[in-house]
């Protein structure tokens, strides 16, 4: 079964629900199959979230309904579940603060998740060329009550916002005053726990494995500066 086919028939079960409820019920309904209800969580957190971003941000471009689209590869038969699930999320009185809580309690010692779901709302965000000051507050604000630090969130802001410019020790979380076997060492540790087979094994649906691809390629081009840079 698609993870589509999964979160439409969890939110069939579960639509008479608030949808922040919705979101503690992921914990429970699927807790015979750890699996299942980490991608479920995952798409969840993703959807709600992006639906709380557009309504705090005020302003939905067809470039941001493209990129979302983009980022989940969504079948043309199972848009419906996902648009059932974005518009309860945009509909419900519920604060982001609040969505953005529950996601972390279903993911409370899994930060490398949590980035990732950072990394789709900023895919997002940037999608009309430009991150709205509204948009870029929510994703700090979210990134802090992810327990994100600063440092981790500039690096994907950098890699988002300032991919050729930015920089690259922020980007990839080095320590200038480190070698090069340090650097080297530490490019290739990024590269192994980035790889779409890692994003799978932590939980993220093979449906939004643009992030991972994504994000590759912003270590790469960052390396590639570094590299430039000290002539490695």
């Amino acid at each position: 079964m698609s993870i589509w086919a999964n979160l439409g028939e969890f939110i069939a079960n579960t639509a008479s629900q608030a949808f922040s409820a919705v979101i503690e019920s992921v914990r429970t309904v699927f807790e015979g199959d750890p699996a299942t209800r980490k991608q479920v969580a995952f798409s969840i957190a993703i959807i709600a979230l992006s639906a709380k971003m557009a309504k705090a941000d005020g302003i939905v471009t067809s470039e941001e309904v493209g990129a979302f689209q983009e980022l989940f590869e969504i079948p043309e038969e199972e848009a419906g579940h996902v648009a059932r699930v974005y518009n309860l999320a945009k509909q419900d009185v519920a604060g982001y603060e609040s969505y953005a809580s529950q996601v972390k309690t279903l993911f409370p010692d899994e930060n490398d998740i949590l980035r990732d779901v950072l990394d789709g709302l900023f895919h997002i965000a940037k999608a009309d060329g430009v991150i709205h000051e509204r948009e870029m507050h929510f994703v700090e604000t979210v990134s802090d009550i992810f327990g994100l630090d600063h440092r981790e969130f500039e690096g994907v802001r950098l890699r988002h916002m300032e991919p050729e410019e930015g920089n690259p020790y922020v980007v990839l979380g080095a320590d200038p005053a480190w070698d090069d076997e340090q650097l080297k060492a530490h490019y290739r540790k990024l590269v192994r726990d980035n790889h779409p087979d890692r994003m799978l094994a932590r939980g993220v649906p093979e449906e939004f494995l643009k992030i991972a691809n994504d994000r590759l390629a912003g270590i790469n081009l960052a390396w590639q500066h570094l590299r430039r840079e000290r002539g490695i």
